[in-house]
């Protein structure tokens, strides 16, 4: 047998170890339940021609230097021991000179796919990650006609269990908003690779709706105006959280949408993908009451607006067990077939997420189910709910009678229930495997697109295994239930695994293997750094959320005589509430951010980084990690330096007052300079992929007034009253924090020494005028910003770090 790359050959003796126990039959009691639906989509699955051709068609985009390198072939699930499987082989023409080298086989395109990306991870050395973390590392991959051989039987990996989830509802909005074809294309191209076969399919629902609505049910076009939210709010006015905040929306959205979701549609059914559909929740527009006013309709309380009000707040929930309901639902599932042409019968549906049911009476509750499914049934006969179970998480309501009730309210196969967030708070285990029903055990790990580098690696590696495994289980999937990407690419690259993995794995030799590969070489200071990363930042086991509520980016609104002085690590293990409630607290007290780590481990992982950095230049995905790394260390020294501007005022140390508050202002500017010299960490894209979507100047103001907000205030405020969901989808992009953050910070500091030099209170209500003003206008402003990375993330770096680490007494703990 040749021998691989010497990158690659730890890579292939780790496959090899993974891999030996992979053709084992591994099916969960869930399986057996879900096996119908399974077998409806084999049957209606695209042609094998079409799916390699589909999948041809991502290796010239991924490699195409290499395109004759590989064929790839569609075999059944009987040549796989009766399950989804990837194969991978020497091809018969191995030897042959220009003939291809590698055969990957699949039962669908997708399996394919993952095959190939397993290939080129543990033979060639290789790394795949979204273009903003970093992108691809291809260069360990050997020159066209020298790929390495594999034993001469190849290998075999079964899936463990038959679904491999993607997105949650709020993806679409927290980052999908502004995307085109190409980068759609791009996304569709990376979930094929890391093996996802169910993802979300929520673009262009607004245009289904506003057919259902206008042409069966008389809904005008101004009232459908005040029901739908702004493009970059979408994901909350179709779970009744809002409605019109942001509208209205142009014509001209609604249809292109409707195209770019055609063919989204269109090219995961190529690849053998089983796309999810919206199906009917139950949210109405307000003018339906009149038009059906025996109808039960209910007006829903206020989601957040700071004084309710009814512009955007307190939507319309038709009750499931009218009769209308159904009809609405049939009406919704038929016009997504008469447009699409076609469907994989999975829908999903959340009436109860942040929606309480009226009355807890078991047999009322079923009653909600069983008609919700009905609505689903009566336009497709073949119909499976899928609902996020992250209402049993928080809500008190859900106890096991009521539980029962609602998750047995459908026969048994045809509801599949997301365990959201299972690496942290699992439901699985505390409800019986959720009362026998078939569910999917999914990483949640991020809240609104945050940039924190966070997670709980060894929950990942085991957490679905110990699931599967277990007694009488129901598991049918694994997922992502992210609420943004483009973020902490090690915990998704170990997360896609799991959906091949039928055991356990050993997170300290596979965090070894990974640095190499995403580096494209092994560096020993960095695999060092990496080790103290898994054991820091990566291992966050107090089952905390992780909302980024670093002092930067979540300004605090409080009187300084309220802050707590305390320092050092911050845990905070949280009951779980409803998401935004928990995480958003309109108080004039000060919530330390979280803090799960040493610091000082984390700065010496920096100074291995920076160490290593000479013998990765030019590597992006290098360049990305130490961008992240150094933000990372600074924004917990900007906590700590915030603290000291809090004492020094109560000091009344107008002197120390200006100074920290100085170094803390500098340090903002510094960090947005760090932030430019990577295309992951820029605010000008965002911006300006949502003014590309616009027809017309008025559209690109209301469009950019939606990216600005999102990130800012992102709801409602008055002059003195800041948004309760203020910074919810705060970032660290440069020009974000010069442009906003510093000058925000600056204000408050600017109240303090005021406050020490008239010998007065802190003027909190004066401050907060003058924020929400600053923030007003920003959310208004047209300044463009860089698209494109400026600058030496390694100079940078190793500047910031001699600027402010230096001393080695700035971390104490």
């Amino acid at each position: 047998m040749d021998s691989p790359p010497v990158a690659a050959v730890s890579l292939v003796l780790l496959a090899s170890f993974l891999l030996f126990f992979s053709f084992a039959q591994s099916s969960t009691i869930g399986v057996g339940y879900i096996s119908k639906i399974l077998e409806i989509q084999d049957r209606e699955r695209a042609l094998p021609s079409v799916q390699v051709a589909a999948a041809r068609g991502v290796l010239q985009r991924l490699l195409p230097s290499h395109s004759s390198s590989f064929e790839f072939r569609i075999v059944s699930k009987e040549q796989c021991g009766g399950e989804s499987c990837f194969i991978i082989k020497n091809h018969p023409s191995f030897t042959r000179r220009g003939a291809p080298q590698i055969l990957i086989s699949g039962v669908t395109g997708v399996e394919v796919l993952a095959g190939l990306h397993w290939y080129l991870k543990y033979w060639c050395g290789s790394h795949i990650s979204w273009d903003k973390t970093g992108g691809v590392q291809l260069n360990s991959i050997p020159k066209l006609g020298s790929l390495p051989r594999l034993q001469d039987d190849g290998i075999l990996v079964q899936r463990p269990v038959p679904w491999n989830y993607y997105q949650n509802a709020v993806t679409s909005s927290y980052s999908f908003a502004w995307w085109d074809w190409k980068r759609w294309e791009k996304e569709i191209d990376w979930m094929a690779l890391q093996g996802i076969n169910l993802p979300l399919a929520f673009t262009g629902q607004e245009a289904i709706w506003q057919k259902v609505f206008q042409q069966k049910f008389n809904i005008s076009k101004e009232d459908l105006d005040d029901f739908f939210g702004g493009p970059a709010f979408l994901a909350w006015s179709r779970m009744a959280n809002l409605h019109r905040w942001g509208g209205p929306l142009p014509q001209s959205w609604f249809d292109q949408q409707l195209v770019l979701q055609k063919k989204i549609l269109a090219r995961m059914y190529e690849l053998g993908m089983t796309p999810v559909l919206p199906a009917f929740s139950g949210n109405v527009p307000a003018a339906l009451r009149n038009i059906f006013p025996s109808a039960k309709i209910t007006r829903l309380g206020n989601w957040f607006s700071v004084r309710s009000d009814v512009r955007w707040c307190c939507t319309y929930l038709l009750d499931a067990t009218d009769p209308l309901f159904i009809e609405i639902g049939r009406a919704f599932i038929e016009q997504q077939l008469t447009e699409y042409g076609s469907t994989s019968h999975i829908y999903n549906c959340d009436t109860f997420d942040e929606n309480t049911p009226p009355v807890d009476d078991p047999e009322y509750i079923s009653s909600l189910g069983g008609s919700i499914f009905e609505g689903m049934q009566s336009g497709d006969s073949n119909a499976v709910w899928l609902m996020q179970g992250w209402l049993f998480s928080y809500d008190p309501f859900w106890r096991p009678p009521q539980m029962k009730a609602l998750l047995h309210s459908v026969p048994i196969g045809r509801l599949v229930v997301l365990d959201l967030f299972a690496e942290v708070k699992p439901i699985w285990n505390t409800s019986e495997q959720f009362y026998g029903v078939p569910y999917i055990w999914c990483m949640l790990h991020n809240f609104a697109g945050n940039l924190e580098m966070y997670g709980y690696l060894d929950s990942v590696a085991s957490g679905p295994v110990e699931a599967r495994t277990s007694e009488n289980s129901t598991m049918v999937g694994v997922g992502m239930s992210m609420e943004g990407i483009e973020q902490n690419p090690v915990v998704y690259d170990l997360m896609s695994e799991m959906a091949f993995q039928q055991n356990k794995v050993d997170v300290k030799e596979w965090i070894d293997l990974y640095s190499a590969r995403r580096y494209g070489r092994s560096v020993p200071t960095i695999q060092n750094a990496w080790n103290i990363l898994y054991h820091t930042v990566y291992n966050c086991t107090d089952g905390a959320y992780d909302k980024n509520r670093d002092v930067i980016v979540a300004f605090p609104d409080v009187n300084p005589n309220l802050v707590s002085m305390l320092q050092g690590r911050h845990h905070t293990d949280v009951k779980l509430v409803s998401r935004r409630a928990a995480l958003i607290k309109n108080t004039d007290s000060y919530e330390h951010p979280h803090l799960w780590y040493s610091t000082t481990e984390v700065v010496r992982a920096l100074e291995l980084f920076i160490a290593g950095g000479d013998e990765l230049s030019g590597s992006s995905t290098y360049s990305y990690d130490l961008v992240d790394l150094t933000r990372q260390v600074l924004a917990k020294y900007a906590n700590e330096l915030f603290l000291k501007v809090i004492e020094a005022y109560r000091l009344k140390d107008s002197h120390g007052v200006a100074h920290q508050s100085r170094m803390f202002l500098d340090l903002v500017e510094d960090i947005d300079t760090l932030l430019a010299c990577h295309e992951g960490f820029l605010l000008g894209p965002w911006l300006e992929s949502a003014k590309q979507l616009a027809q017309d100047e008025e559209q690109q103001i209301q469009f950019e007034w939606n990216a600005r907000t999102q990130i800012t205030m992102w709801y409602d405020n008055t002059e003195v009253e800041a948004s309760l969901l203020r910074d919810y989808g705060n970032k660290y992009w440069s020009g974000l924090l010069k442009d906003y953050y510093g000058p925000r910070a600056a204000i408050y500091f600017n109240f303090l020494t005021q406050s020490l030099e008239n010998g007065h209170g802190f003027q909190l209500k004066a401050w907060r005028r003058e924020w929400i003003k600053l923030t007003n206008k920003w959310q208004k402003s047209r300044k463009i910003f860089p698209v494109e990375s400026n600058g030496n993330a390694l100079n940078i770096s190793r500047w910031l770090y001699h600027k402010y680490l230096g001393n080695p007494d700035t971390y104490d703990h």
